[in-house]
């Protein structure tokens, strides 16, 4: 049985469970983006409160594993607290934090670093606060951020292979069940394999290239 007989003879299971990928990743990149890109302002803006409590936070997620907050929030917390939550939800809350606060401390850094001398020379051009924001800061750290933004939403695509650990019905949770039925663990697992590389190439390469291409080091002033 090759690759291209399993993705044919189970194209329901794994459309079912590509489904449910997608529904995390859109929950954690929407929500996680919004929320990172706000936070991050609020941070460059106060950063004796904000600032400090977004870079703590993302150090935090840094230095603990994805795998063991899930486990925790899945585990213990529900326990603590006798509720029984949706999986997907639980799955969908972790990495969602994860991303808001990495996404936030990105923009926090980008922001607090802006050269000045930019916002000097539009102001003695005659520009306002607002049209200085809109037409020079803005473009400016759009370029500087997307590379970096890329790359973090495509390591969060990985991450919901996690969400398999605790019973959601995503990808790879699907890819183990047909292999638990079938056995074809090389078919199986290089289709999922080749899935990822399909999806998360392009968007690295991208990344890669945009950074080449578009951003620089504000410390170069």
């Amino acid at each position: 049985m090759t690759v291209l007989d399993i993705l044919i003879n189970y194209h329901i299971a794994f459309l079912q469970g590509l489904s449910v990928t997608l529904k995390l990743c859109a929950v954690i990149w929407s929500a996680g983006l919004v929320g990172g890109v706000m936070l991050g302002i609020v941070g460059a803006n106060f950063p004796k409160s904000w600032g400090r409590f977004t870079h703590g936070m993302s150090f935090a997620f840094s230095a603990i594993p994805t795998l063991v907050v899930l486990f925790w929030l899945h585990y213990p917390a529900q326990a603590v607290f006798n509720v029984v939550i949706d999986p997907f939800y639980t799955a969908a809350l972790t990495l969602t934090l994860v991303n808001t606060f990495g996404v936030g401390e990105f923009v926090r850094q980008a922001v607090a670093d802006f050269p000045q001398q930019y916002i000097v020379a539009g102001r003695v051009s005659g520009m306002n606060m607002r049209d200085i924001v809109r037409y020079i800061q803005l473009p400016i750290l759009f370029r500087q951020l997307l590379p970096s933004l890329l790359v973090l939403q495509v390591g969060m695509l990985h991450a919901t292979l996690f969400a398999s650990l605790i019973s959601v019905e995503e990808l790879f949770r699907v890819a183990q069940r047909i292999n638990s039925t079938i056995y074809r663990p090389i078919e199986i697992y290089t289709a999922l394999a080749l899935f990822f590389l399909v999806v998360c190439l392009p968007i690295n390469l991208l990344a890669a290239w945009l950074k080449k291409r578009y951003t620089r080091d504000f410390s170069e002033r």
